[in-house]
């Protein structure tokens, strides 16, 4: 009795199939990965950006001194117009000039908003620079992490100096 090489036909298809599905679920994976990375990106500069205005503001309230109280209460859902840079301005205008420039600076964050709020435990202010980072079109002003209807935060304390005598 003779036996017969039978001869296999169709294997190698079926493991080029097998491996093209694994190498796709790789690429998928590859793919998820660079989207959450560019998201991420994204995230960490708008942070960088609230640092940055944030610490803007409370340069220009530590050098108008005189007028520190009169910070308290900027909310930039308002309207503020007055130029100083080629006017002289009086400590009051001058707080209005820096309402305004931050306002526009605020324009850098999507959905930026930014508030001064007296801080009464240290006779400080508290610059509260917020902004939509998950792009939800949330406008909630709590600064509560957990809530998902108020904005991304960054909070500064300013504090007002002790006066130096002679």
């Amino acid at each position: 009795m003779l036996v017969k090489n039978k001869i296999q036909r169709g294997v190698t298809l079926v493991e080029a199939m097998i491996a093209l599905l694994v190498i796709s679920v790789g690429l998928l994976g590859i793919a998820s990965l660079q989207i959450t990375a560019v998201s991420q990106n994204a995230s960490a500069l708008n942070h960088n950006k609230a640092v940055w205005i944030a610490y803007t503001i409370s340069d220009r309230i530590r050098a108008n001194l005189p007028a520190f109280a009169a910070y308290n209460g900027i909310d930039t859902t308002l309207t503020y117009t007055q130029q100083c840079e080629t006017a002289n301005c009086n400590n009051a205008q001058m707080v209005t000039a820096d309402a305004a420039d931050w306002q526009t600076m605020l324009t850098e964050l999507p959905g930026g908003r930014g508030i001064i709020r007296s801080n009464a435990a240290n006779d400080g202010l508290l610059v509260n620079v917020m902004w939509d980072d998950e792009g939800t079109g949330v406008g909630g002003i709590n600064c509560d992490p957990t809530d998902s209807n108020d904005l991304t935060c960054y909070t500064l304390e300013v504090s007002q100096p002790l006066a130096v005598g002679p």
